[in-house]
């Protein structure tokens, strides 16, 4: 993935921040008529795994628009993985990306472990994630497009996500200072360094950019707000960009929404920015949700997809 605009687009894309003009048309489009609140995200559906056309098309007009959309199903806690799945594949998702520590299936079941190796790891505890976007330390050819989540169960209290739209940061950023996009598409951007176990290199080095441009011109978005194991590029506009984008995230913004996920609900998203709040679990509510990440963006969603 390039940080400059791939020479495979068939037209410009305004997220290059020289196509002004491409840009402002784009702007003003995405902002007409955006969803004031989560409720504007939620269409109710029947069974995931079988979606009428209906709801196929309000799930995927609301993806369009702010790139991602929320399911209230029917199946409550019913554990079986072929309904995110399923879902996924309604969507033209098929390239999962089976990190060492999901399931059988692919999914990934996020849920406090308190023994193995998971429990070394914050999506297995019941601590909060701050925000990010999903993958951002995966190699240049396998970053995260789409990011998904089912909920089989929810915590007894607390565990409740905020949701971001990339492109609103991107463009909340852009209103600022075209610059900060700029320094935020250098390629040295953002570096995750490289992983040592027992004395060997388990995970190389990986700079990249913060936004990027894919070959059919979308945005795409690879961050994380934590500051341990990150390296940001040392430069005072770089610094101002990341400022600015963490007061974005840390404010009160009306694009932010938040808010908490039932059983039998779920995300589909071309991999937003997100966090999620601590919890605590009881024996009737032990929190359960299952995690895909594809390598694929939601179909149907590229930026020119009705041209």
């Amino acid at each position: 993935m390039n940080s400059i605009e791939p020479e495979t687009c068939k037209q410009p894309s305004p997220f290059h921040p020289d196509n002004e003009s491409a840009y402002q048309q784009w702007r003003d489009r995405k902002l007409e008529n955006y969803p004031e609140d989560l409720g504007g995200l939620v269409v109710e559906i029947d069974d995931p795994r079988n979606l009428t056309q209906a709801e196929f098309d309000a799930l995927l007009q609301r993806a369009r628009k702010t790139n991602m959309a929320i399911y209230a199903g029917k199946t409550g806690s019913d554990p079986d993985p072929q309904i995110p799945l399923a879902m996924a594949q309604q969507f033209g998702l098929q390239a999962l990306n089976k990190n060492w520590l999901a399931d059988d299936s692919g999914l990934t079941s996020l849920t406090v472990r308190d023994e193995g190796v998971r429990k070394h790891y914050i999506p297995y505890t019941n601590r909060a994630i701050n925000w990010h976007t999903d993958g951002y330390y995966n190699i240049a050819s396998q970053q995260i497009q789409a990011l998904n989540l089912h909920v089989v169960q929810r915590a007894a209290s607390g565990g409740e996500n905020a949701l971001l739209d990339h492109e609103i940061a991107y463009i909340l950023l852009r209103e600022k200072n075209p610059d900060y996009i700029r320094a935020l598409m250098a390629a040295d951007a953002l570096t995750i360094p490289a992983r040592i176990e027992d004395g060997k290199v388990a995970r190389q080095e990986e700079p990249g950019p913060v936004f990027s441009i894919t070959a059919n011109g979308s945005l795409h978005m690879r961050y994380t707000i934590r500051v341990n194991n990150v390296i940001w590029a040392d430069d005072p506009l770089t610094t101002d960009a990341l400022a600015c984008l963490k007061d974005i995230l840390e404010g009160d913004s009306n694009y932010i929404y938040r808010g908490l996920l039932q059983p039998g609900m779920g995300l589909i998203s071309n991999n937003v920015l997100h966090d999620r709040a601590a919890f605590s679990d009881d024996a009737q509510h032990k929190r359960h949700y299952y995690r895909a990440r594809y390598f694929e963006r939601l179909a149907g969603t590229d930026l020119f997809a009705d041209d």
